[in-house]
């Protein structure tokens, strides 16, 4: 050892003597969340100030945050919407009260008057007060006079109008005033509010109170089904998109951090700076987001689905659920961009990315699929599906994984078939070649179009299937033009004006009308009312109305029939009394009402019903002179109305008629189907969103293609000045392209058809599939192809100089 060196561990001191080491602590690495901090505005100062193609990039990122941003706030406003919405209706109404309460100055008494114009619901309320001081629904600060109204804004238009004619002769009453905010569910809602000076009972019930507190009518299987899938069909690709979009440039991002390198910056300095570059852009993507959601909300009182209309302050989301967006979405930029890092190597003259390949697994991206398939696969056997919290839970959950797994899968499935793909033309080998090094870029761009086309398909199928049987329901219910009306029933004379005022209405072809009710068997000893014996039941109406029911031979007004109806009560004979106030249930005594059947009671055959029709098969058929009607309890006037279709606005003339015959006749038909044109905005409106979704991806596509270009400047320089034809290098670009597309279009066409089958079987529903939205979804997503080659070509025309050979 030389006598000049001193040994490791030792000082250099005089005359060999040991120098004690240093007691300073060695340097801590520098970290913390001051640096941090820091570094991350560092990073927001770079993309700030990136110059034009930075704002491009950043302005790209923020539109695709921005777009997840909305949607995310606007699932998260739904709870507190549909609270909002029920709690006005619950406000408003009162159905009735177990004890009904007597007349009193704050009482009155209420019924409902619906009705329907072209389709479209019109509600409505008619009320008489007993006092003074009757209550007031919201929104109603004084009751109209007899016969004037409270209309809603959207109906005094609509009365104003001339399209509104025939549903001014439909409600005559005075129009008085509008009903305000709080009294509406929606700003489109159709209602009014009128008095009567002639309401009374059994037309109407008394009640002293507004607001009642009774749970909304859950909704059936099929609508749960909708709700959750369009949820997860416009959550999932917005998930892969943001984290797509936060690594828009991340080729240019390297290359700076490279030089960041160069002057000092360690390597994990270099990656916080990156994350600062992608939280610029997802910060002003939440603040986009949130102005998108801000001005788009305006427009929610324009909407109207499955009769649900909703003022924009509704759409308001929970702070809870703000507060997490506001958070997780900048978080997610940062942790997206600091996994992305992991995969490179930033040194101080550049990117090193001459790792071993990494090998894609294929047990795990298969799993995720699969695994979803076993969520959803047991629901088609559970008969009905109902839609519990874990029924829900499992149909969401399973659903997101076939979608993730597609996008899991593609990855593999490019490097498997790029894997194989040798010789062809020079573009073909050019692009290939491309993909072979690195595929991960256009693969993670490529992704959200799988996915976005894959849901995007699923929820057309459902919805298609779902419109196609409300369609053949109606149908199949109207392949008859009838109207059902209904209505309490006073007194035969009353029936028979209704029928004489029908038979006069413009388009009306056959009117048929009786008076129905029920009867029971008279209680005795060791029978209670309430015994398991059916009741019988009864049609009161003239010899011609009754001889549209049964053959009856020779009628006159006195006779009662017996008729062969299956399930007629053997009790139920000539000389046997029954009760005609029989009691609705053990707990429901009330004094009995006997009526005896005339010994000269002669039996009558049914008729056949005609197909598709909902007759009685009524057990007695007795003449007005023969009973009274009003000793009838619960007797109810129903009449059945056929019409002429040529007959323009038939519908609406014989609603006109039954509103003066009762203003609360009620109507049963199928001549409306309101789901047809809800489905059919439904299913365009996510048609726009999914293409608007793949132009988004397909501009991300651009700036990735465009990034590796300018990677490869000095290549296509080289092959430039060695004689290499433009076109060829613009055809490389399109097959780079188009092979992971079709490779992702085609996994998104077998998820997006299997996934909609597997939701079909589990409500019982014919698969049908829409291939018309399949084809234009297919046929965007390929359009995507060449409109990503098209605008990358440009800037391969200016990279491919002899010039981008000078070196300095």
């Amino acid at each position: 050892m030389s006598l000049l060196r001193s040994p490791a561990g030792t000082g250099g001191g005089r005359g060999g003597e040991r120098v004690p080491a240093s007691s300073e602590p060695p340097a801590a690495p520098r970290g913390g969340p001051g640096v941090w901090a820091r570094d991350l505005l560092m990073g927001m100062r770079f993309a700030a100030g990136g110059g034009r193609e930075g704002w491009i990039r950043t302005a790209l990122t923020a539109a695709g945050v921005a777009l997840g941003v909305a949607v995310l706030l606007l699932g998260s406003s739904v709870p507190a919407m549909m609270d909002s919405w029920h709690g006005r209706e619950q406000d408003r109404e009162n159905l009735g009260q177990r004890h009904e309460p007597g007349p009193t100055d704050n009482t009155l008494r209420y019924t409902s008057v619906d009705t329907t114009f072209r389709g479209t619901p019109v509600r409505g309320r008619l009320v008489r007060p007993d006092g003074a001081h009757p209550p007031l629904p919201p929104g109603v600060r004084q009751l109209p006079g007899p016969g004037r109204m409270l209309v809603s804004p959207a109906l005094k238009e609509l009365l104003d109008s001339p399209e509104g004619a025939l549903l001014r002769d439909r409600l005559h009453y005075e129009t008085a005033g509008t009903i305000g905010d709080r009294g509406l569910l929606g700003p489109q809602e159709l209602t009014f509010f009128a008095q009567s000076a002639t309401l009374a009972a059994p037309d109407g019930y008394r009640i002293d109170h507004f607001g009642k507190s009774w749970e909304p009518t859950p909704m059936q299987a099929p609508a749960v089904l909708l709700v959750i899938m369009t949820c997860v069909a416009l959550l999932t690709p917005v998930m892969v998109f943001i984290g797509t979009s936060v690594r828009f440039g991340n080729e240019r991002r390297e290359r700076r951090l490279a030089a960041l390198r160069l002057v000092g910056a360690d390597v994990r300095t270099t990656r916080r700076i990156a994350s600062g570059e992608a939280l610029f852009g997802a910060l002003l993507g939440l603040v986009g987001g949130t102005a998108l959601f801000l001005g788009g909300r305006r427009f929610a009182s324009v909407i109207t689905l499955w009769d649900i209309n909703v003022f924009p302050s509704d759409l308001t989301p929970g702070p809870l659920a703000a507060a997490l967006i506001a958070l997780l979405v900048p978080a997610a930029a940062v942790l997206v961009t600091l996994f992305a890092q992991r995969a490179v190597t930033v040194e101080p003259l550049g990117v090193v990315r001459d790792r071993p390949p990494v090998r894609r697994r294929l047990w795990w991206r298969l799993a995720l699929p699969v695994v979803g398939a076993a969520l959803l696969v047991p629901l088609i056997w559970e008969r009905p599906w109902a839609g519990t919290p874990l029924a829900t839970f499992r149909l969401a959950a399973g659903a997101m994984l076939l979608l993730f797994g597609v996008t899991a899968l593609l990855p593999w499935l490019v490097d498997a078939v790029v894997g194989r793909l040798h010789g062809g033309p020079v573009p073909w080998q050019l692009a290939v070649r491309r993909l072979q090094l690195s595929s991960g870029s256009a693969t993670r761009a490529v992704s959200g179009i799988t996915v976005a086309v894959a849901g995007a398909i699923a929820i057309h199928m459902l919805m298609t299937g779902m419109q196609a049987g409300y369609a053949h329901a109606y149908a199949e219910s109207g392949k008859v033009p009838r109207i059902g009306l209904w209505g309490n029933a006073k007194d035969w004379q009353r029936t028979e004006r209704a029928l004489t005022a029908l038979r006069a209405t413009p388009g009306v072809t056959a009117v048929r009308g009786t008076v129905d009710a029920l009867a029971g068997r008279m209680p005795t000893a060791g029978h209670p009312p309430a015994s398991d014996a059916p009741p019988t039941t009864l049609a009161v109406g003239s010899c011609a109305e009754l001889r549209k029911l049964a053959r009856l031979g020779s009628c006159r007004d006195g006779d009662v029939y017996l008729t062969d109806a299956p399930h007629r009560d053997a009790a139920t004979r000539p000389g046997a009394t029954l009760d005609l106030n029989a009691p609705l249930g053990e707990d429901d005594p009330v004094a009995p009402r006997p009526w005896k059947i005339p010994g000269t009671a002669r039996p009558a055959r049914l008729l056949s019903p005609e197909p598709g029709s909902d007759r009685l098969m009524y057990d007695l058929l007795v003449t007005p002179s023969a009973i009274d009607p009003a000793r009838l309890d619960g007797a109810t006037m129903e009449l059945k109305v056929d019409f002429d279709r040529a007959t323009p606005d038939a519908v609406e003339h014989i609603r006109n008629t039954a509103a003066r015959i009762a203003p609360a006749m009620n109507e049963f038909s199928a001549v409306d189907n309101p789901h047809d044109e809800q489905y059919t905005s439904v299913r365009n409106g996510l048609f726009v969103g999914a293409v608007i979704t793949l132009l988004l991806i397909g501009a991300g596509l651009i700036i990735s293609t465009v990034e590796q270009l300018y990677e490869r400047r000095r290549l296509l320089s080289t092959l430039d000045a060695y004689g290499t034809r433009r076109a060829t290098l613009g055809w490389s670009v399109l097959w780079q392209t188009a092979i992971p597309v079709v490779l992702g279009l085609g996994l998104a066409l077998g998820c997006g058809l299997a996934l909609g089958a597997l939701l079909l079987s589990i409500i019982d529903s014919a698969v049908v599939v829409d291939w018309l939205v399949v084809g234009a979804m297919t046929g965007i997503g390929g359009g995507v192809i060449f409109f990503v080659t098209a605008l990358s070509l440009p800037p391969l025309w200016r990279m491919m100089r002899p010039e981008g050979l000078r070196t300095e």
